[in-house]
């Protein structure tokens, strides 16, 4: 069996769109940086945020929801409030009812990710909760990020 390549961290230019996101005091743990579980909060917002700025997602009503069922991080250097991240964001695969999300995210002015991941959203209808093909005004949205 060979040996996955190490993760590099990436320049900005590898992200399609960008969102700032502010660090706060509670974000940091008990070793002074922010807690790894906050990053996974900062995929979900920068994603959430883009789709409904784009007017795709309608997050009380819609009849489609996006459910994450796969995630993963990497972490290249430390990471502290007061410091301001600016996530980039893109779309590495389109399925049928799936999508693929890769986010950066970089300290404010630094060339390469501080940290990087992805998740997978599977598209289901909100009241069934079964799988259900991405809407072309989605789709849209969707294949501009690749």
């Amino acid at each position: 069996m060979t040996e996955a390549a190490k993760p590099q961290p990436e320049p900005r230019a590898a992200y399609k769109t960008f969102r700032t996101i502010t660090t706060r005091w509670m974000d940091n743990d008990a070793y002074g940086h922010v807690n790894n579980v906050v990053y996974y909060s900062w995929f979900d917002t920068v994603v959430n945020a883009h789709l409904i700025d784009e007017g795709v997602l309608d997050i009380h009503a819609g009849e489609t929801i996006g459910l994450v069922i796969e995630t993963q991080c990497n972490y290249f250097a430390s990471v502290a409030f007061p410091q301001t991240v600016e996530a980039g964001l893109r779309v590495a695969r389109i399925g049928k009812s799936s999508v693929r999300y890769e986010v950066g995210l970089f300290i404010q002015g630094e060339d390469l990710t501080a940290a990087k991941g992805h998740f997978v959203h599977v598209y289901v209808d909100r009241a069934t909760r079964r799988p259900t093909a991405l809407r072309a005004p989605l789709q849209t949205v969707l294949e501009a990020l690749t």
